[in-house]
């Protein structure tokens, strides 16, 4: 028999052999006392019967709630989970008015309270594919095996005059061993912390096109006499993409509504801790926290409170991740 796991399980452990691509379905019938009745028992796999009724969808704990209100009233329905994570309810059609009636008020007796419990620590390899590219053609352009450094910095006025590709190209080239280890030990760690929420190869392109912006807005203010590089850009954009993520996971409804900001401010203490410094690239550093924002925008709702395993779409992303630097070295060279 197969049995439902809990919501609450560590995403990276709901891989494709603990969730069938077809739905979870679970029959259950009223009983004498269905308070005793465990929901994650006598469960089977089948199609869903198109003839019944989605009423209610949610997480294990708040379907348990609702599939008992129903029962004590004799409504018999059937339990599915679907690929994404969330549990649903379905029940006949003749059934649905009653259903509604009964779970509209429970809900306003109960008021549903959203879920957001703390990620257990985990690491990923995935934020190495992310920091290769910068490491490789760093450790290139230290081994002196070919000469990257001036045509690959970001030289403001150069920028100006449309050599867009420094943008990008400057991420990738750091000053000695000492920066591109802070930046390699910090990049993992924030995007390992991205992971948590969906794959970071879905939003690498993004938050490598953000930094590429911010490093533009670096050249648009100081204009002349301004040379940056580094992939530092890169992990303040993580920083703000992160923040977004978790603001739009924090309940709505908290003592005192500062505590959703909690995520975002505690975002910006970080890139000002991080940021400042002897010959740190401030304005890069702000721009980039300020670009990544909007990268937390993209995923959708229910992908980042569910979680997405690894998709043939994420490789793809990843491939458009070296090809941006690829391209940019193209012009560069």
């Amino acid at each position: 028999m197969s049995r439902f796991m809990s919501p609450l399980r560590p995403r990276y452990l709901r891989d494709s052999s603990e969730i069938s691509p077809d739905v979870e379905i679970t029959t259950i019938t009223n009983t004498a006392d269905p308070s005793q009745r465990n929901l994650a028992e006598d469960a089977e796999e089948k199609q869903p019967d198109p003839e019944t009724i989605c009423v209610a969808e949610g997480t294990f704990r708040q379907i348990r709630d609702y599939s008992l209100v129903l029962l004590s009233q004799g409504i018999s329905l059937r339990l599915a989970r679907k690929e994404e994570g969330p549990f649903q309810i379905f029940i006949l059609p003749e059934h649905e008015t009653s259903a509604r009636t009964q779970l509209a008020l429970y809900i306003k007796e109960n008021p549903p309270k959203e879920d957001n419990p703390p990620q257990p620590l985990s690491f990923s390899l995935q934020p190495l594919w992310v920091l290769l590219a910068p490491a490789a053609i760093t450790l290139i352009d230290f081994a002196e095996i070919a000469s990257l450094h001036n045509p690959g910095i970001s030289d403001a006025s150069k920028v100006l005059r449309g050599e867009w590709w420094r943008s990008i190209t400057a991420l990738t080239l750091h000053g000695d061993a000492r920066h591109l280890a802070s930046n390699v030990v910090c990049g993992y760690i924030i995007m390992n912390m991205i992971t948590y929420r969906l794959p970071l190869l879905r939003l690498a392109p993004y938050i490598a096109v953000a930094s590429a912006i911010a490093n533009i807005c670096v050249s648009l203010t100081v204009k002349t006499n301004f040379r940056s590089l580094g992939f530092s850009t890169f992990v303040f954009a993580a920083i703000g993409c992160l923040a977004v993520m978790e603001f739009r996971l924090m309940p709505k409804e908290t003592h005192g509504m500062l505590r959703r900001f909690a995520p975002l401010c505690g975002a910006t203490s970080l890139a000002v801790f991080l940021g400042l410094g002897e010959n740190a690239d401030i304005l890069g550093h702000a721009y980039g926290f300020v670009a990544g924002l909007a990268c937390g925008l993209i995923p959708s709702g229910k992908t980042l409170r569910w979680g997405a395993p690894l998709a043939m779409i994420d490789f793809v992303n990843l491939a458009l991740y070296y090809g941006l630097f690829a391209l940019a070295w193209s012009f560069a060279l």
